[in-house]
């Protein structure tokens, strides 16, 4: 029988620090601990004094040693992935607690969008497009540009596909972007791949978007994979848009969000992709990538080529974000209010040129507008005005009940620093309280967007665990007012809540547990060799990128498309 003592452990100077409850479980060195905010997967680095693995180790040894199956039967179980229903973040939890909006704030957004459609219009339509919009009961002005009737535009949202899910190529990871339920993904157009320090940029290459993805593939927290870098080392922009739909698909089995440069090279990415999912029919009945299109150029005017996209992907049977991202104070209204209101009569527009050429295509209503620090006129990413944004747009999305996406978890600073942590906190967590469908830029993301770091994507999944539980929030129901409890302990029980029952049977369900923050007492951290937390996260990246990819393809899928298509990434 394992002893449990609660006396005080004060380290020299801090006389007045809270006592500490040590546990003597005979295996506090247990390698088998597991990702409670996860599904179990073992990480490199782990903390192996983490209060899960003692906490359990020690009331298993308390109350079930002469009864159980042995220490071996206890750290198997330890180390077993929760059932999805157990487990305490995982995705599409429901957010929408946070509104930084009243309803009638809600409504006069809405009624300036529209009113923003009917009166100014968007200019720069294609010509397909305008035909599209025409046809629909848009009204093409003498001056170039199209204008929305309210009733045209109230129609679009009301015939809007709203079950929309984003499909994984495993069939495992499936996103259903319904209601308010809330996944955090990766995104962006990152030009510098930054070293772990932060000293060092340099051009992203095509296997640093693989090995992104890679990485992507096993974080349980990033729940998909958008493009976040470009590959610099392909000139071609056709071979580069190839070499990048190959470059994510092959890296994870997660939903996968590309871009095209030029309509034309739709058509070869569909090729691929068919080849991929074992044909066309498997392809549309379960298209496991999706379209990123910057269909407008704010303020108020279509881009171009983007919109062909667009419609070439549609026809494909690809789901499209629609994306407007303008930037307060440059290409959109400098405050929030109108940033937003910009944002929401953009993609209302995007969504009735959907709807003209494929009623009910998928669809996703991606306002991006971005902060601008007005000091300087360089964009940015980390701030408060972002984190309002965000949150603001996706209070939008849920007015009109469509699934939507919005960018957060940018950081401004850049190495993976206490600037950067604070930046991608603040903003992902307003995100997913706020309830938005897709969090695109969550991780990873340094320089307002123009680089992107390995080992902060690591980092950023244990930022997005502690948010996700943020975004769960407090169950209050008999069991977990606990007043059965506390008669127990405080009425001639021991005094404490370890080792009880109840702390033993939500210890893993209630609280998510970080996997590379560091919970260490200053003497445990002494004596660990003082771990560093960006140490950590490389040995990590280390560990995922010298094991084989499970998104790999079968070798002979794998040798047809390299016959078929230039791929620059190493077999």
């Amino acid at each position: 029988m394992v002893a449990i003592s609660a006396h005080s452990s004060l380290d020299k100077g801090a006389a007045h620090a809270a006592p500490q409850l040590h546990f003597d479980t005979g295996d506090a060195h247990d390698r088998g601990g597991t990702r409670a905010c996860g599904t179990g997967r073992a990480g490199v680095g782990q903390n192996r004094h983490r209060p899960l693995t003692l906490l359990k180790a020690h009331a298993m040894n308390v109350q079930t040693s002469s009864r159980s199956g042995g220490r071996a039967a206890r750290r198997a179980a330890r180390a077993a992935a929760l059932p999805d229903n157990l487990r305490p973040v995982r995705p599409g939890l429901t957010g929408g607690q946070y509104k930084p909006l009243s309803d009638s704030d809600v409504l006069k957004i809405h009624h300036a969008s529209l009113d923003a459609l009917e009166t100014i219009g968007l200019a720069d339509a294609p010509t397909s497009g305008i035909a599209y919009l025409t046809g629909a009961g848009a009204a093409m002005g003498d001056d170039g540009r199209i204008r929305f009737p309210r009733a045209l535009v109230e129609d679009a949202i009301e015939r809007a596909n709203r079950s929309v899910t984003l499909m994984s190529r495993d069939g495992l990871h499936d996103l259903d972007l319904s209601g308010t339920r809330v996944h955090y993904g990766t995104a962006g157009a990152a030009v510098h791949l930054v070293d772990a320090d932060g000293k060092h940029y340099r051009d992203s290459t095509v296997q640093d978007l693989h090995d992104a993805a890679r990485i992507v593939d096993v974080l349980d927290n990033i729940h998909f994979c958008q493009r976040p870098m470009v590959c610099r080392d392909i000139p071609d922009n056709l071979e580069m848009d190839l070499n990048s739909v190959f470059a994510c698909v092959t890296g994870t089995t997660k939903h996968v969000g590309v871009s095209f440069t030029d309509p034309a090279f739709v058509a070869p990415a569909i090729e691929m992709l068919h080849m991929i999912a074992g044909g066309e029919d498997n392809w549309r009945a379960r298209p496991f990538v999706s379209n990123s299109n910057c269909f407008v150029v704010p303020p108020m005017k279509f881009a171009t080529e983007s919109c062909l996209v667009m419609e070439e992907c549609i026809r494909h049977g690809m789901p499209v974000l629609l994306l407007s991202a303008g930037m307060a104070g440059a290409t959109a209204p400098s405050t929030v209010a109108g940033a937003i209101v910009q944002a929401v009569a953009e993609c209302l527009a995007g969504l009735v040129y959907v709807q003209a050429v494929k009623p009910g295509h998928p669809v996703i209503f991606g306002t991006w507008p971005f902060g601008l620090d007005l000091r300087t006129g360089a964009m940015t990413g980390g701030s408060g005005e972002q984190a309002l944004l965000t949150a603001g747009c996706a209070q939008m999305h849920a007015f009109y009940g469509l699934p939507g996406g919005a960018a957060a978890g940018i950081a401004d600073s850049k190495p993976p620093d206490m600037q950067a942590g604070w930046e991608q906190m603040c903003s992902n967590v307003m995100a997913g309280l706020a309830g938005c469908n897709m969090i695109y830029e969550a991780a990873g993301m340094h320089a307002s967007l123009l680089g992107f770091c390995h080992e902060s994507l690591i980092l950023g999944d244990d930022i997005i665990g502690q948010a996700l539980r943020c975004v769960r929030g407090i169950e209050v129901n008999d069991e977990t007012l606990a007043l059965d409890q506390m008669a127990q302990v405080c009425m001639g029980g021991p005094g404490h809540y370890l080792g009880t029952a109840a702390t033993l049977g939500r210890m893993q369900s209630d609280h998510c547990y970080p996997t590379y923050g560091n919970r260490m007492s200053p003497k445990e951290w002494v004596e660990m060799d003082k771990p560093d937390l960006l140490q950590t996260a490389t040995a990590r990246k280390q560990a995922i990128l010298g094991a084989p990819s499970a998104a790999r393809l079968d070798p002979a899928i794998d040798s047809a498309i390299r016959a078929r298509f230039n791929i620059h990434l190493k077999g």
